[in-house]
């Protein structure tokens, strides 16, 4: 039996998964943590590799770890922990959206266990995303990554669709609206229904899921190498249906700036106009999906006990 690694969980995670509105999911990250050291020794001696250290604070789903392989090279270790699914469904899905993609705008895949939960993918500069640039320029990037991951999909794929994606989402915005967020939340589930009642022209593409200018880092090939583009996503979330749908994630981000500046409302407007006319997409689509997607995120905040946030994405959904 392999080792146990010692491990202190990233306190994002353990608050993440604590934080499920879910009973059944908000029990399993606990045990899953727990288990980790010994999940984490196993797969260093299965895959020999080396340890150099727990990537802190991490995200929110996964433990990540920095590891050398045999041969000294450099690689990421994912193990994707339960959060409203389980670790090999999530696994499984983000190993085939990385596969679809063959590296275009997106990190490779260098060995997988998606059985098991468990992914081995290149290393990028975890400590340089999107946010680092001035945000004209981070927006220009994200574009440029964004349009490359909406690529059409395999017949039989194993990918959750949005308006399936959404339909669980609504349920549980319909069981626990905050405090005097109704009228808001009544008008996100409307554009819900609006937006899948109404489709979109052209078929539906392979969406990132929760695209956003942090889940964008630099590549690890030298600066005009031309090897690699100069910036990759990492963490999909993959469903199938349409690019407004991802935008919808994007035209928040950077919202404690967009708060702090003045006229935010105006400038939210504008911001999701630019978004849309840079890849062709209705407008009207994109402003939908960001009040959908606001208002939901408000809701799991408040439910929770992230109050502060939730007040933040309801004022956002608010200018929409």
């Amino acid at each position: 039996m392999a080792p146990a690694v010692p491990f202190d969980p990233p306190q994002r995670l353990v608050r993440a998964l604590a934080a499920q509105p879910d009973a059944e999911w908000a029990a399993a990250g606990p045990a899953w943590l727990a288990e980790t050291p010994r999940l984490l020794g196993r797969w260093l001696e299965r895959w020999e590799l080396s340890l150099e250290r727990i990537v802190s604070p991490g995200g929110r789903s996964s433990v990540t770890a920095l590891v050398r392989q045999a041969d000294g090279s450099p690689a990421t270790l994912k193990l994707l922990a339960p959060d409203g699914a389980p670790a090999p469904v999530r696994a499984a899905r983000e190993h085939e959206a990385l596969t679809a993609w063959h590296g275009l705008g997106a990190v490779q895949v260098l060995r997988a266990a998606p059985e098991e939960g468990v992914l081995l993918l290149e290393r990028l500069r975890r400590e340089v995303s999107l946010r680092s640039l001035p945000e004209a320029k981070a927006t220009l990037e994200a574009v440029s990554v964004v349009r490359r991951l909406w690529v059409p999909v395999a017949p039989g794929h194993g990918f959750e669709t949005v308006a399936a994606h959404t339909g669980t989402e609504a349920a549980l915005m319909r069981s626990a609206v905050p405090l005097d967020a109704e009228p808001l939340v009544a008008a996100a589930l409307e554009a819900r229904e609006t937006l899948l009642a109404e489709p979109p022209e052209g078929r539906p593409v392979l969406l990132h899921g929760d695209f956003r200018q942090g889940a964008v880092l630099a590549s690890s090939s030298p600066p005009g190498s031309g090897e690699r583009a100069p910036w990759l996503t990492v963490g999909p979330d993959p469903l199938v249906g349409e690019p407004a749908f991802d935008l919808a994630r994007l035209a928040r981000d950077r919202l404690h700036d967009l708060m702090a500046a003045s006229g935010a409302a105006a400038q939210t407007r504008r911001r999701i106009h630019k978004l849309a006319d840079s890849l062709d997409v209705p407008r009207e689509r994109v402003r939908l999906w960001a009040l959908y997607r606001a208002v939901e995120s408000a809701v799991r905040q408040a439910a929770g006990g992230s109050r502060a946030d939730a007040e933040m994405l309801l004022e956002f959904a608010a200018w929409l």
